[in-house]
This record gives C-alpha cells, structure tokens and sequence, in this order.
C-alpha cells in the first residue's frame, strides 16, 4: 500500500493553517483540537499522533484533513461539546500558565468525615482542584474518629495508586507505617489540620493547619483572663486525638502560667455533634460552681454556646469560649451568650494541601511541600459582623462560588 504523498499545499489549505509546522497562531499541529480528537479517538491514538510530531513527523494533508473533519463531525453532535468541557475538568490540562498535565488523582484521609467544621475544608478542595485542572480529590476516612477506618482508606489510596494524599495525623504512631509505605510507592504525603507529635518518627513531608499548642496556649491565656478565679472545664471531643489535644493541653499549659487561682478540668464529650451537646449539659449541670467553659472543636464549642444561651449564663457572670466558625456558634457570638471563638481557616486546610501536591507533582519533586500555618483569629462580638453577613464557601456556609466585597 502506498504511504500518502505530502505534496506542496494550495494557499486556501495554507491560510486555513491546515498544513503540519504552519498551524494558525494558537492552532494545534494535529490539524484539529486534540481534546476533540481524545474523546472521539481515544487518549492512546491521540499520544501516539502527538509523540510522533514531537520526533520530528510531519503528518500528511490526508490526516490533517481527517482529523479536521472528524473534530467537524462531532462538534454537531448534541452534548458533545459538553462532554468535552466536562472530560478535561476531569483529565487535568494547562490551566494558566501551567503546562499540559495529568490530571492527578488526590486522596484526603479524614477522621470525622461528616462533621460539619469540614464543610469548607470540602470547599476548599473542591475549588484548588478546579482552578488546577484536576479531577476533585476523594475525601473519606471514618465519621467517628476511628482510626483503624483511616488507616484502611489510605491503605486503599496506596494500593490505587492515587498521586497524593493528605491525611489528617489523629493518632501518634498508627500513620506511620502507612506513610512510609506510600513515601517508598512514590506517592507524596501531607499532614493536614492534625500533625504527627514532634519528635514522632512519622515522615509525612509537610503539616498545613493551625499551630495547635500555640493556640491552645491563647485559648487558655484569653479564658483565664475573664475568668480570673474558681473552677474553668474544658470540653474535648475525643480526648488523644492529635487534631485538639494539643490545643487542650496548651490551655491547661497558660492557665498555670497565670498563677491565678483557677482549676482546670477536661471533659471528653464525643465525635457526634448531638452528643457533644448532651455531655456538655449534663457535666454543667452536674458542677454549677463552674466560673468558665471552654471547648476546643467545632461541635463542642456549638453545644456550649447553646448551653450558654439556655440557662443565660453569661448574666451570671460565666464566660466561655472556644473553636471554629459554625453558623450556630457565630450568631451566639453575636448576641452575647459566647466570648469568643478562634478561626483557624479550614478552607485553606483543603485548598493548600491540594497546591503543594499539585506542584510537587508538577516540578518533578523540586518544589517540595512545605508546613503552612493557616492562621489564629479571635472572632468576638466586636469583629463577628462579617461572617454573619455573607454567605460563603470560605466559612461553609453557602456552597455558591462568588467575588465577597470587602465590608
């Protein structure tokens, strides 16, 4: 069989930017958009086109033109364009400046998949992905802060094969093996809103959350200063976790520091939202002596402002504090029953860990994930207006993508 001959264009083929090596500026030496020619020839035969220009092959008129007429056929075909745009959202590409690349799959390890503090951490993956051409990474792990459950899902992430994962250290030791296992596979690691302990022999490459001693430490600084003396309880959810017992323990550490007269009490009061209320209610009620409260997550810090708001304890000179920026914990800020609750920012918690795996992956491993502190904010009734007036995905509160103005 004769190979198709590639003689000399005619103008009309040469101003249409037909021929190979003279594509109209922005065109594609293929003769047609090679997003077109995947979903209708498939990535393999659409590579193997693109390796041999890049060798130095001069296609044929003949293919130019095929591959014109088929990017033409499908193009009319209904939803095809849609499925085209909805292809390369899910397969990566050059967004920006960047280069073509793969879209490379995330995995996020998580130890209380359904607690709504990481609806914006959610968020925040959600829209790294997107801006970077990636398919959204997975999030999954346990409801309830069993650790073995997140462990079985990163195994699971491994023996995919997935191009990164960001896992939430909860449990001193139990991710290190599944860390190093996936470091030894080529698969890049980060910690994300709860770190390995210093000195731990975990070797996730990088922690992008809240300092949470430090925070702590500020929780316990701010609360004994209202408090000044008599019995302060600190409420905890799930008493050992790495993503807030530093954060207790830092307060215990500031209210001694105080030297103030003040005892200090941990109170476990659960993984689940409802029944961290209940805890926090029935140990009130239980120690009426109480001259302060403090919770150091999300759900116990919303029950203890609801707490707070029932019995008005604030007219009896009680003050309480704590984490987080649930819709429920911000409007009792606002009407007074809660002194005050510290952001740490979990949008940045989802939307970071995507960007230093994405540019790991990227540079070849030269650009290599680096720990980021997302941040200490103490939300009052003073500053708390902007949160209350605007809906965003920045806070978990709306799931709409919008420009927020400046108030």
């Amino acid at each position: 069989m004769m190979r198709d001959a590639d003689p000399v264009a005619s103008d009309d083929m040469r101003q249409g930017g037909i021929v190979a090596g003279e594509p109209r500026e922005g065109g594609s030496p293929l003769g047609a958009d090679p997003e077109v020619l995947r979903v209708v020839l498939g990535e393999e035969a659409v590579e193997k086109q693109e390796r041999r220009i890049r060798a130095g092959y001069r296609p044929t008129r003949r293919q130019l033109l095929r591959n014109l007429g088929i990017a033409g056929a499908a193009a009319g075909l209904p939803g095809f364009l849609a499925a085209c745009t909805s292809r390369s959202a899910s397969s990566g590409g050059g967004q920006g400046n960047f280069p073509a690349h793969p879209g490379w799959k995330f995995t996020f390890i998580n130890h209380v998949t359904t607690n709504p503090f990481f609806q914006p951490t959610i968020y925040g993956i959600q829209d790294a992905c997107a801006l970077l051409g990636l398919p959204t990474a997975q999030f999954v792990g346990s409801e309830n802060s069993i650790v073995s459950e997140m462990v079985d899902k990163m195994n699971a992430a491994i023996a995919a094969r997935v191009d990164g994962i960001a896992v939430a250290i909860i449990d001193p030791t139990a991710f290190n093996d599944p860390v190093a296992r996936a470091l030894e596979a080529g698969i890049p690691v980060v910690a994300y809103n709860a770190d390995a302990p210093a000195g731990s022999n975990n070797r996730r490459m990088a922690y992008i959350g809240q300092d949470l001693f430090l925070s702590g430490q500020k929780l316990g600084a701010r609360i004994a200063s209202l408090v000044k003396e008599g019995p302060i309880a600190g409420f905890i959810a799930t008493p050992g976790s790495l993503n807030i017992q530093p954060r207790i323990d830092g307060a215990k550490q500031a209210i001694q520091a105080s030297g103030l007269p003040i005892t200090f009490t941990e109170v476990a009061t659960g993984a689940k939202v409802e029944d961290e209320k209940s805890a926090i209610e029935a140990y009130y009620l239980g120690h009426k002596d109480l001259r302060g409260m403090v919770a150091v997550d999300a759900g116990s810090t919303q029950g203890l402002a609801q707490l707070m708001q029932k019995y008005n304890l604030p007219s009896q000179g009680i003050h309480a504090g704590g984490y987080d920026l649930l819709p429920t914990t911000l409007q009792l800020i606002s009407q007074g029953f809660l002194d005050f609750t510290i952001d740490q920012q979990p949008y940045l918690q989802g939307f970071y860990p995507v960007v230093q795996l994405f540019l790991y992956k990227l540079s070849g491993g030269l650009q290599q994930p680096s720990d980021t502190d997302t941040g200490l904010l103490f939300v009052t009734k003073d500053n708390v207006k902007p949160y209350l007036s605007t809906k965003t995905r920045f806070e978990g509160s709306s799931s709409k993508e919008q420009v927020v103005k400046v108030s």
